[in-house]
């Protein structure tokens, strides 16, 4: 039986469970294999040295919020804006959700639970006597080539991605000793699939990060130490802190993103203690960022993402992350239909409010169990990458705009850059009559284009430091983009010289 059959087994057995769970890691230990294309070494665009406090500031941090936090954030996770979320498992071979059980919860929403709707269909498709774990050699990624991802991605114009090393479920995605056996090494695929994409993925020049699930709905010490109250933390310190420091020293992600974590409390996950290890011994303890999923009561603000999720976010001087899946499951789902995935310009949309109100945008796809991107995902992140080869002067690198926290927009977002010398509208209805009122940068204005079309426009200043912009008349066949267009508004200090196209009368 795998690892992952423990929370079913009699008693006895699961003794016998436990105690090679204890002994083997530490036999393990002594050689810890590297999957085949294994990338240890930092890619060329290491974000070493982009903290914002450095640690001659801050460092070495003691295992305190109040220290933890005085590292603050890699300058790079602001600039980069855009990752994409990767969620692929063992759950992608049933890919079915229902009564509002995502698809990676199949788990959970079977055993646990327990919806009708669930059993129903596992019942009547693999049979009664079918468990989940069968699965698990069903997930052969018989398709799944590393390169061809990384293409789709870098096409998206996305800067980083979060990949699944572990869910919910506790199946990992390379050789962990703490998860023998239930593993896509040692079953399935029979592949570290983290080394492969880690590397494809740096090969394209894009930043790699992990996704780790801090708790497993069936290990037995997590619900030995759940029945204590969280007196013992077998758990953490016998799978889940060797796990993460192995991926950690092995894959060397610019991004930890953890989940999992609301059942019991930061100090049962000992995560002070880890993240002062990632911080001061970790092989990328400068360049590594965080989200804020350390456990109930955790104090991890100005060191770590506000993640929100799926939901719009406000304006706020914390920098934060919007996690939204582009259908209604994070995992592959067959039961969804056209409708419950969301458009190309509903994404743009996100992405820009996002960006205008100091946050990222990761959207996730849900890849097919033989690891090809279904061709939904595909088109819409060629419809992004397509967008932001027009409009990612607005969006990478960019800084929010001052008068966002005063006005708000419903279809018109901001971003600046040079300290507000450049401002940035982007905006999603194009006006009836080719004229567009926007808010003004705050020097004197000497220039307005629209990104992508080769001509300056005309503009004039209208009531409330507003700028009124003449659009150009373009055709269909003529817009440098479908769906959003942004107006770009340049300021005498960002200009020594530069004719004015200003309107003297509107």
């Amino acid at each position: 039986p795998t690892q992952s059959t423990w929370g079913r087994l009699p008693s006895a057995i699961m003794k016998v469970k436990i105690f090679l769970c204890l002994v083997l890691p530490l036999l393990a230990n002594a050689v810890k294999p590297f999957g085949p294309g294994a990338a240890n070494a930092k890619p060329a665009q290491s974000h070493a040295s982009s903290l914002r406090k450095s640690s001659a500031n801050g460092g070495p941090y003691k295992p305190n919020w109040d220290s933890l936090n005085k590292r603050g954030m890699p300058e790079w996770f602001d600039k980069a804006k855009f990752g994409i979320f990767i969620h692929w498992g063992v759950y992608s071979v049933p890919a079915w959700g229902c009564d509002e059980v995502a698809a990676e919860w199949y788990w959970q929403g079977l055993d646990i639970a327990k919806k009708a709707c669930m059993i129903d269909f596992h019942t009547k498709t693999y049979g009664q006597n079918f468990k989940y774990q069968d699965f698990a050699a069903m997930f052969k990624a018989e398709l799944f080539d590393a390169a061809t991802w990384a293409n789709v991605l870098k096409g998206s114009g996305a800067q980083y991605v979060v990949f699944t090393s572990k869910h919910h479920d506790g199946f990992t995605h390379w050789q962990s000793a703490q998860s023998w056996n239930w593993n896509s090494v040692d079953v399935g695929p029979h592949r570290d699939i983290v080394a492969e994409l880690t590397e494809a993925v740096r090969n394209q020049n894009i930043t790699m990060g992990l996704y780790h699930s801090l708790y497993e709905w069936f290990h037995p010490l997590y619900i030995q130490d759940v029945a204590s109250g969280g007196k013992t933390t077998d758990f953490v310190d016998q799978v889940l802190h060797p796990q993460m420091k192995d991926i950690v020293t092995k894959y060397q992600p610019d991004v930890l993103w953890t989940d999992g974590d609301w059942d019991m409390s930061d100090k049962y996950w000992k995560s002070e203690e880890f993240i002062a290890w990632l911080y001061n011994e970790s092989p990328v303890k400068d360049s590594i960022v965080i989200n804020d999923r350390w456990g109930s009561g955790n104090q991890c603000k100005e060191t770590c993402i506000m993640t929100v999720e799926n939901r719009p976010g406000q304006f706020t001087e914390r920098k934060w992350e919007d996690c939204h899946t582009i259908g209604s499951s994070w995992g592959y789902n067959r039961h969804l239909s056209l409708t419950d995935y969301q458009s190309t310009k509903d994404i743009l949309y996100l992405l820009t409010q996002s960006i205008s109100y100091n946050g990222n945008l990761l959207l996730n796809i849900g890849p097919h169990a033989d690891g090809t991107i279904p061709i939904v995902f595909q088109e819409r992140l060629a419809e992004i990458g397509q967008w932001l080869r027009v409009n990612g002067e607005a969006i990478f690198e960019s800084h929010t705009f001052s008068k966002v926290q005063s006005e708000a927009q419903e279809t018109v977002f901001y971003t600046s850059k040079n300290n507000e010398a450049v401002v940035y509208a982007t905006f999603f209805n194009w006006p009836e009559h080719n004229m567009l009122s926007v808010m003004a940068p705050g020097s004197k204005l000497i220039k307005v284009t629209l990104l992508g079309h080769p001509a300056a426009l005309d503009w004039g200043v209208a009531e409330g430091g507003r700028v009124l912009v003449a659009l150009p008349a373009l055709t269909p066949a003529k817009m440098p983009c479908k769906d959003a267009w942004t107006i770009k508004m340049v300021a005498a200090t960002a200009a020594a010289s530069s004719s004015s196209n200003e309107i003297t009368s509107i």
